[in-house]
């Protein structure tokens, strides 16, 4: 709610996460824990939209960056094992939209 006070907003009207599959957040969840939170505050009638992020790896043996799955974080190109994780483990604010008076 510091947000839509800092801007002086009369509603939140939607917020948007980015959540990666590796980030142990359960999407239905976060949401249900949203809804709950916000009954009687600025967001109580907000949209809570969430939006999943691809699980991308580079491989360190061939230098390819390549979609994984989560139990499997192989390279796609060479089927290297040794592959450093580059995204799937956020939980990204995305987006919060306001309403204003004005």
């Amino acid at each position: 709610m510091t947000i839509a006070k800092t801007h002086h907003a009369e509603k939140v009207v939607r917020i948007i996460v980015r959540i990666g599959p590796l980030s142990g957040i359960e999407p239905l969840l976060l949401e249900s824990a949203f809804n709950i939170s916000c009954a009687g505050t600025l967001a109580e009638s907000a949209e809570f939209l969430t939006e999943t992020l691809p699980i991308l790896v580079l491989c360190n043996n061939c230098g390819a960056e390549s979609e994984a799955t989560t139990n499997n974080l192989l390279c796609q190109s060479c089927g290297g094992y040794n592959t450093k994780l580059l995204s799937g483990d956020e939980l990204i604010l995305a987006r919060v939209e306001l309403e204003n008076a004005d």
